[in-house]
């Protein structure tokens, strides 16, 4: 089982996230988190998911494409850094990111597959990796990361959009 990443593992920015993995098996909360976004989202229609808490905000759509982004960037950088590639990696940008998919215009149950698929790939590759590339450290966003805390991140970013579509998006 991991254990949870050192101060130095990660960029302070990413704090709320590891605390939200706390000491938890992140693997297992990883494979849960799905069944859990399956569950919130299993009735609501295609025209629901356009639904915005306020115009600022994205969509339901666009939220689960975020989560698609953010789970392909995330382990893409866990991937490289288990393999020690020592090449800084770069940050991006989430609003453009939204901005520039087309999220809106594929059905939810799309945007859902392709994020179940995405994290089982995941899931397969973190459980397949011997455990000292869990302690290797590369650069994203101009800051050291650890794999490690690249799985707690990926957890715990979930888990901030799994309330916030509790609170925000599916009482309405």
């Amino acid at each position: 089982m991991l254990t949870i990443p050192q101060v130095d593992e990660y960029s302070s920015f990413y704090a709320g996230y590891i605390a939200r993995s706390g000491d938890s098996d992140v693997l297992k909360m990883l494979s849960e988190q799905m069944a859990d976004l399956k569950s919130l989202l299993q009735n609501i229609a295609d025209e629901q998911a356009l639904y915005r808490p306020t115009p600022q905000d994205w969509n339901l759509k666009e939220v689960i494409g975020h989560l698609i982004d953010c789970e392909r960037i995330f382990s893409y950088r866990a991937l490289r850094i288990s393999r020690q590639d020592v090449a800084a990696l770069p940050g991006f940008d989430q609003e453009d990111y939204v901005r520039n998919a087309t999220f809106t215009h594929r059905t939810l149950a799309d945007l859902m597959e392709e994020l179940s698929l995405l994290r089982a790939a995941n899931l397969l590759m973190f459980k397949s990796m011997p455990a000292e590339a869990f302690t290797q450290r590369g650069t994203a966003s101009d800051a050291p990361i650890s794999v490690r805390a690249l799985v707690y991140i990926l957890a715990g970013h979930m888990d901030v959009h799994l309330e916030s579509l509790r609170k925000e998006y599916l009482p309405a």
